[in-house]
């Protein structure tokens, strides 16, 4: 009769055990996670490079890429920009804009404490010429989108084959 009414209360007891240490090591990954992509999703504070020309001030504004001039498919959530027109121009080499020296070269954008590095594939009509236009994912990254337009310092992080007065 002993045998047949063990105390059921030891396999309670292991089974409570091992269900704390799932869960918390379900917590302790969650939190990894979680601090992970926190770090991943902070805006970077880089300086701006002085040896390649600038740092220049413009306007910043953004605007949805498509088909750029530099014969390139963005989107919004790419880290693209269009420089003015004039830079555009005065750095071309010939009739097409694909081969504009300019496409594929990089930019630092910098607002407070925050930058942002982004790829020339496009020319902005109605830039000025310290101006760059954007895509949204560049721009959430130094302002909010309902500003539409701020003040942004930028400089080239290679050697660029026009200047920019």
């Amino acid at each position: 009769m002993a045998s047949s009414q063990m105390d059921p209360t030891p396999w309670k007891k292991k089974r409570l055990v091992l269900l704390s240490i799932a869960i918390a090591i379900l917590l302790l990954a969650l939190i990894i996670g979680l601090a992970v992509g926190l770090t991943r999703h902070s805006k970077q504070n880089l300086p701006l490079p002085t040896t390649n020309g600038g740092p220049y001030t413009g306007d910043l504004t953004y605007y949805d890429p498509a088909l750029g001039s530099c014969g390139i498919t963005s989107s919004n959530s790419d880290l693209i920009c269009a420089v003015s027109h004039v830079l555009f121009d005065a750095a071309s080499t010939g009739s097409n804009p694909n081969a504009n020296p300019l496409c594929g070269m990089k930019v630092r954008l910098k607002r407070g404490e925050a930058s942002v590095d982004a790829t020339v594939v496009d020319r902005c009509t109605g830039c000025a010429v310290k101006d760059l236009d954007v895509s949204r994912a560049v721009f959430k990254k130094l302002a909010d989108l309902d500003l539409g337009r701020v003040t942004v310092d930028w400089a080239w992080l290679e050697e660029a084959p026009v200047s920019v007065r």
